[in-house]
């Protein structure tokens, strides 16, 4: 199609021979195309002359930037913890702070998904069961929060099996995961109308 429309408009521009048509056809093809091969990316830094301005003035600047930058990524990377500068007057050891600061992001994690449906019945679950959750538990819902959203959304929906290293042992209680997905399948934001 898009051929047609360059020879026609070749053809209004007085040009009727094909060979020449199909050379101008194919010049403007590959003149399309040039993104794809532009080749590898290369810093004004890495050249070899070292007479560019620009490229001094940026690496400068890099060098006189990084340790903050390094420090700021180091800050954002790192996970926050209830430390003993905490003004806290709640009478709560270090480890009780630790520990409910892990279960408030844990139960934000499972609200923060992503997906409207993971979010609804995995941030409600843990809404509901986190704070009693011991820390075997937390262990164990952690390492299920931490699986990809789509993988959580069909263990969730029974559309997949609990994966193998979060199921029952077989002593006949059910796994952490095990009851999240029957309380998913027994709650009223699982269910859906059959009918609609």
């Amino acid at each position: 199609m898009m051929q047609r429309l360059h020879r026609f408009a070749l053809r209004a521009n007085g040009i009727r021979n094909n060979a020449a048509a199909s050379s101008v056809i194919t010049s403007r093809q590959q003149a399309r195309s040039y993104l794809g091969g532009a080749g590898e990316m290369k810093s004004r830094r890495d050249n070899a002359d070292g007479a560019d301005d620009v490229a001094k003035r940026e690496q400068e600047l890099w060098d006189r930037a990084q340790p903050r930058y390094n420090a700021i990524m180091e800050r954002h990377l790192r996970l926050p913890t209830a430390g003993k500068d905490m003004n806290d007057s709640s009478g709560m050891t270090e480890e009780e702070r630790d520990l409910a600061v892990r279960k408030k992001r844990l139960v934000y994690r499972s609200k923060q998904r992503g997906w409207l449906e993971v979010d609804l019945l995995l941030g409600t679950w843990a809404s509901e069961n986190v704070p009693t959750l011991s820390v075997k538990e937390l262990d164990d819902f952690e390492n299920f929060v931490n699986l990809e959203t789509i993988d959580i959304y069909n263990v969730l929906t029974l559309r997949a099996d609990v994966p193998e290293d979060m199921r029952s042992s077989g002593d006949g209680e059910m796994s952490l995961v095990e009851r999240i997905q029957m309380w998913a399948k027994e709650s009223p934001l699982g269910k859906a109308d059959k009918d609609k």
